[in-house]
């Protein structure tokens, strides 16, 4: 017979000193541990900011090293061939870098890490994040209408996940960990520390807790205050003096929220149909049409390049005519619907922004046309644009408004825009029916991404945290005494080995007479759970297999030397007050 295992607590944790390492991992599995996962969120900021500043540099510098720009943002100097061939180059070099590897490493961008969340546990593959980076640089180089948020989301989101994975942390602290990717990368990329401690709340994990609040706020400071080493504290755009809205200028705001909507609707709906209706085509040959058709929208207007950011600032100063303002807006609209729906690896956000401010600056021109007694200016309107597209697209007001406080430094569009962001997502949600940009993309491809409050409740805490470590292991051949021996430790479970494995459960109590050895058709039928998972992922492994008992083993497989615990079904049950 092998030594039982020593008699611990019920909740899992063995008797004498552990490793500092161990003791983590086990502090972790609980749902309250806020000092451990805040420690660790401030540390995985460090890491994602980082790579952040490191995807900048390249996608800022890159072609100004080469000679062809002296900005990275001044595509529009670049001569008519240029603006054509360089966007048809680069969806082609994507594309057989995408080609060439493997389908499971092609998932890229925020949709891929909502997926891991959902199904992985927000376990993410390396592989993809290299990908992501690789791909996503060469497409904001190459002057495609996307935006730099969807590469710096998944690379600070898999960053993070796999700093904790190398830690062999439980899953329920990966969540959090990237959530605090999700933060930090967005702080770090646009100096936002508040708008991307809540996109990562409102879009990504769809719930907030005091627990995930604090660990995220850390990442987003440690990853702001790196990226401010090297580009500075100083807002994204510059933004003049304002005129204040009043109450005349409701109206009309309200009027900008309802037509950014219908424009938010279309850029959701024609990403989703896009993407769904080209996935049977070749991923190289669908990446270089986005490329050529961008380059034919930039022919016309150049402004459609690139992140675009310079064409915001300038028609924050108001120096582009009304005429232009309609013609940028609807050609990054079909530009940026190609580039997301034909499969490009780069960002959907950014170009909100884009589309937003030039729409929003062309309504504030034609309503101070139409009503020149209107007392927001032009300027105003754009901003309230910006906030309106992107509450409508992600269908996240409060990541919306926080984005444009932060982005232009100034508190007093916030109440403006509040009136703007509502009609926008009741025109995109309700009049259209569309779900959140990335969820629509999700869905368009069979993953049904939703809160589940319950599901959410149980992947909080891990099975570690729960477990029953009170168990003895014994040999099916044992003699009599040696099962006597087993019980006079006191186990409330007896796990029988066969060999190299367990074969089965049994409850002391079932082991009626204690003069012989139980037989294998007294054995309990279990489930193998990984020690890293959540209550979720064991209760969801319990019910596959049709058992009320799971082994917690440290490896794939139960080797007695591998069992860490006993769960019960209506242990899970009992951790968190549910019943199924």
């Amino acid at each position: 017979m092998r030594a039982p295992r020593s008699a611990a607590s019920r909740a899992g944790r063995p008797a004498g000193p552990r490793p500092a390492l161990d003791r983590l991992r086990h502090d972790l599995a609980h749902a309250d541990a806020m000092v451990a996962l805040s420690a660790l969120g401030a540390v995985a900021g460090l890491v994602v900011g980082v790579l952040i500043v490191a995807f900048r540099l390249v996608t800022e510098k890159t072609l100004v090293v080469a000679g062809l720009m002296d900005d990275a943002e001044r595509f529009e100097a670049l001569p008519w061939p240029w603006r054509l061939a360089l966007p048809i180059a680069g969806g082609l070099a994507v594309g057989l870098i995408f080609q060439w590897a493997s389908v499971g490493s092609r998932q890229v961008g925020p949709a891929h890490v909502m997926a891991q969340l959902a199904s992985q546990a927000g376990r993410m593959p390396w592989r993809n994040a290299v990908m992501q980076f690789v791909g996503g640089a060469i497409s904001i180089v190459s002057g495609h209408s996307v935006g730099r948020e969807g590469p710096v989301i998944h690379v600070g989101a898999a960053s993070a996940s796999l700093f904790g994975q190398w830690l062999r942390l439980p899953n329920n602290s990966l969540r959090t960990l990237v959530a605090c990717g999700v933060a930090g990368a967005i702080a770090a990329s646009f100096n936002t520390p508040i708008a991307g401690v809540v996109f990562a709340m409102e879009v990504v994990l769809l719930e907030y807790t005091l627990v995930g609040f604090a660990p995220v706020i850390l990442a987003a400071v440690s990853a702001t205050s790196l990226s401010r080493l090297v580009y500075g504290a100083d807002p994204a755009f510059a933004v003049p003096e304002l005129q204040r809205a009043s109450l005349l200028d409701l109206p009309w705001i309200v009027v900008l929220g309802v037509a950014v909507g219908c424009l938010a609707a279309a850029y959701v709906a024609g990403t989703r149909r896009l993407d769904q209706r080209s996935r049977h085509l070749p991923l190289w040959l669908r990446t270089t049409a986005a490329g050529a058709f961008t380059g034919l929208c930039a022919l016309a207007a150049p402004e459609v390049m690139g992140l675009g950011y310079d064409t915001v600032q300038l028609t924050l100063l108001g120096e582009i005519g009304l005429a232009a303002l309609v013609v940028i807006a609807l050609l990054k609209l079909a530009a940026t619907v190609a580039c997301g729906g034909l499969g490009l690896p780069g960002g959907l956000i950014g170009p909100m922004v884009v589309m937003g401010a030039t729409a929003g600056g062309a309504l504030g021109i034609v309503g101070h046309s139409l009503a020149p007694g209107l007392g927001a200016s032009p300027v105003l309107y754009a901003m309230l644009g910006v906030a309106a597209m992107m509450g409508a697209s992600l269908q996240a007001p409060l990541a919306a408004l926080m984005a444009i406080l932060e982005l232009t430094g100034r508190a007093d569009v916030l109440l403006p825009g509040m009136a703007a962001v509502i009609p926008a997502l009741l025109v995109a949600r309700a009049a259209f029916g569309q779900d959140p940009i990335f969820v629509a993309i999700l869905r368009g491809r069979g993953i049904d991404y939703r809160f589940d409050p319950v599901a959410a409740l149980l992947d909080r805490t891990g099975v570690a945290a729960a477990m029953n470590g009170r168990f003895a292991i014994v040999d099916s051949s044992s003699p009599p005494a040696r099962w006597e021996e087993a019980l006079a430790s006191d186990p409330d479970w007896l796990l029988l080995a066969d060999g190299d494995s367990i074969g089965g459960v049994l409850r002391p109590q079932a082991l009626a007479d204690t003069r012989r050895a139980a037989t294998a058709g007294e054995a309990l039928p279990f489930a193998i759970v990984s020690l890293h998972a959540t209550l979720g992922e064991a209760l969801r492994g319990l019910d596959q297999a049709q058992t009320p008992i799971g082994l917690v083993c440290s490896g794939d497989a139960a080797r007695p030397g591998e069992v860490c615990g006993v769960i019960e079904r209506q242990q899970i049950e009992a951790a968190v007050g549910y019943r199924a």
